[in-house]
């Protein structure tokens, strides 16, 4: 009787055991740790663009958060991964944070070669990945998966926000980077054109190594097409790193009529173009254009830690960070269908204002600026005056996933 007795004691005091460790272990994994990769070119040509991306991003998340660094409960951690800007390494890098850090969500990267090949492993592991700051087209187009989310403006955008300063006629030559960064940009800039109806003729186009740092030959043919064409005539520039902008102007365009348009570019880059005093562009993000408090804190925060204030890709890192915050609180699950199904028409706040994710290809709807070079410059980072900020409503975006 007391052998029952005592296995029958024994048999509940292990369905306890039981019945706890269930309780401890379902405690255990809602409290464990928010796993995000960041994978940016922190060495290469890209260096400058990563390092700011990674401090907008983790900016970002401090300001979301309060400064707890964590989601409903959970801590985040960061695995931040440096994939050069190869699409070889940005291939193996992601696969690893996937596959052997068990991230909950991935963002990056710098190159659009990278992110492109990128893609595909997020459709493997059915993971999301948050795309900035890479602006390929073809990150939401013909190579876009329904795990891919783009922070970052794209091609098309940029394209459209400078066509919408140059409605008039007059003849258009490009010099772009042979890739698919430059590649991409003169073809949306080209569709962006036809888009709003301008008038201008795109007369050639100029394609050079990402590494090339003599322009002389390269210039003298752009030179030679534009200089009996049609005014005014304009030579846009589309580049990312190193920008020839000063080494074009030292060859004395305007003795042809021709005039420089480039995109805007980080502060670094844009400082040494304050000798060319009202020349135009568009561009992503100036740290003194948008108004609402999230910037005015990232301005202000920035310019204390750093002594200079937050810059393009900082402006991106942090709206990466935003979009992340914003989905994982909705969703209060890293369940990456939940997440997809929360993050597809979502909005959420950023340095530059409201974006949304469109739900068709995931791109994000965002305004875009049109600067002119400050004649009057206070400091050394005193550089843009705002023209106009371009609506994103008034940037017609077209869909391009075939989705």
């Amino acid at each position: 009787m007391q052998s029952k007795i005592q296995s029958s004691i024994c048999h509940q005091l292990s369905l306890i055991t039981l019945a706890l460790g269930t309780v401890f272990a379902s405690a255990s994994s809602l409290a464990q740790d928010l796993k995000i990769a960041l994978i940016a070119g922190k060495t290469g040509a890209l260096e400058a663009y990563a390092k700011e991306t990674e401090t907008g991003f983790m900016m970002g998340l401090e300001y979301l958060t309060g400064g707890k660094m964590e989601i409903n409960g959970r801590k985040i951690k960061v695995i931040v991964k440096d994939d050069q800007s190869k699409p070889d390494l940005g291939r193996t890098m992601l696969a690893e944070a996937y596959g052997d850090d068990k991230v909950d969500i991935a963002v990056g990267t710098s190159s659009s070669g990278s992110a492109i090949a990128m893609l595909p492993v997020a459709e493997e592991y059915k993971k999301v990945l948050v795309v900035e700051p890479a602006v390929a087209d073809a990150i939401t187009g013909e190579k876009w998966n329904r795990y891919i989310f783009r922070t970052s403006r794209n091609s098309m955008q940029d394209g459209l926000a400078a066509a919408s300063t140059i409605k008039a006629g007059g003849s258009i030559a490009f010099l772009a980077q042979d890739y698919a960064f430059g590649r991409d940009g003169v073809k949306a800039a080209k569709e962006a054109l036809a888009t709003v109806g301008a008038k201008a003729k795109i007369v050639h186009e100029e394609y050079a190594a990402q590494n090339t740092t003599d322009f002389t030959a390269a210039a003298q043919r752009i030179f030679d097409v534009l200089k009996d064409k049609p005014e005014p005539r304009v030579l846009q520039i589309i580049w990312a790193g190193p920008n020839p902008m000063n080494k074009l102007a030292d060859m004395k365009p305007e003795r042809f009529g021709i005039t420089l348009a480039p995109g805007g570019n980080i502060l670094p880059v844009m400082k040494n173009w304050k000798t060319y005093v009202g020349t135009q562009g568009t561009i992503y993000y100036y740290y003194d254009f948008p108004k609402n408090k999230m910037n005015e804190w990232l301005v202000a925060e920035h310019t204390k830690r750093f002594k200079a204030p937050p810059d393009f890709f900082t402006a991106g890192g942090f709206s990466a960070a935003s979009a992340v915050f914003t989905a994982l609180n909705k969703a209060k699950s890293s369940d990456t269908e939940k997440l997809i199904a929360t993050m597809e028409g979502m909005e959420f706040d950023t340095p530059k204002g409201k974006m949304s994710f469109r739900k068709e290809d995931h791109q994000a709807m965002q305004a875009m600026y049109h600067f002119r070079i400050k004649k009057d410059q206070k400091n050394e980072w005193d550089l843009l005056e705002l023209v106009r900020e371009i609506p994103a409503a008034e940037l017609p975006l077209p869909v391009k996933n075939k989705r």
